[in-house]
């Protein structure tokens, strides 16, 4: 007699199956919430300016206000908008990454020209570029 397979666990189709990183996460959870707060941001106002110069009171002073703000952000905060916010993350990293770029060469412009003003040596990795560009002249 041959034994019949057990069946493994149901494979689901995620719409973002890349895993990411712990910081990555918090970035794509950062976005996800800014994308509902801009959803709810007239509630949010609402709330604000009623709980504004209050303290315990605000708690059944503002109760409309709080309610509205908290369905509307209950209403947004689903699947499909974390989806859409990872989606968003990932559409955005190239700009992301030439940012860091940028930021990058501009860091190592602005220690160049500390190290010439204060007189200080340039640092090896320094030397080696300026002098790869001689030998190519």
């Amino acid at each position: 007699m041959m034994a019949t397979p057990k069946p493994g666990p149901v494979q689901i189709a995620s719409r973002n199956p890349i895993p990411l990183s712990s910081s990555q996460e918090t970035q794509v959870r950062e976005l996800y919430y800014k994308r509902v707060r801009g959803y709810c941001a007239d509630e949010i106002r609402d709330f604000a300016s009623c709980a504004l110069n209050r303290t315990f009171s605000a708690t059944w002073v503002c109760r409309q206000q709080r309610l509205a703000m908290n369905n509307c952000m209950i209403s947004h905060a689903s699947q499909q908008e974390q989806d859409a916010a990872r989606e968003e993350w990932f559409a955005t990293r190239d700009q992301r990454r030439k940012e860091r770029e940028v930021k990058e060469a501009k860091r190592k412009e602005q220690e160049k020209f500390h190290r010439a003003w204060w007189g200080m040596p340039p640092l090896p990795e320094d030397e080696e570029a300026s002098g790869a560009n001689e030998g190519k002249r």
